[in-house]
């Protein structure tokens, strides 16, 4: 049998809530661009310095977002919400967050002319340590480059 001793309510002010909004015009086509976040989000994810930093995606609601490190060993990111491609791929997990905390992230296609804007939003709440609030808009920002430069990239190889 085990026993919970009660504490008195905490006035840590750790519990945050986030949000990190981008927008990146893409001068390739719409199922070009979703490619893009799919591949970038998956075996090709790079971190800032270059280092890789390799994910598996499902890309089927309900499917997982995670890094296998081998042996049984990883790391869950999130669970695909929603899918629909190729305008919309929603993702609620912890993402690198290994304590209580909770995200959504959202990457939202639209096609203008023969290019896509993207539409990237990130929110969180909880126990948000200032190492990941403070780095997410310029992390969030070198992902959305990269998608960018993916998607124009194999546009302009299929031309």
């Amino acid at each position: 049998m085990s026993t919970a001793t009660p504490t008195a309510p905490s006035t840590d002010q750790s519990f945050k809530t986030m949000e990190v909004l981008k927008t990146v015009d893409i001068a390739a086509p719409i199922e070009i661009a979703f490619e893009a976040i799919l591949e970038e989000l998956g075996p090709d994810a790079q971190l800032m310095d270059g280092t890789a930093y390799p994910f598996k995606l499902e890309a089927w609601t309900g499917g997982r977002w995670y890094r296998d490190l081998g042996n049984n060993a990883g790391h869950l990111w999130g669970y695909v919400q929603v899918i629909k491609p190729p305008t919309l791929l929603e993702i609620w997990g912890p993402l690198m967050m290994s304590y209580p905390a909770i995200n959504h992230i959202q990457y939202r296609l639209t096609a203008e002319g023969s290019g896509t804007r993207l539409a990237f939003t990130h929110r969180g709440m909880g126990l948000i340590l200032p190492q990941h609030s403070d780095g997410m808009p310029e992390g969030w920002g070198h992902w959305a480059g990269r998608i960018q430069q993916r998607a124009e990239r194999k546009a302009a190889a299929r031309k």
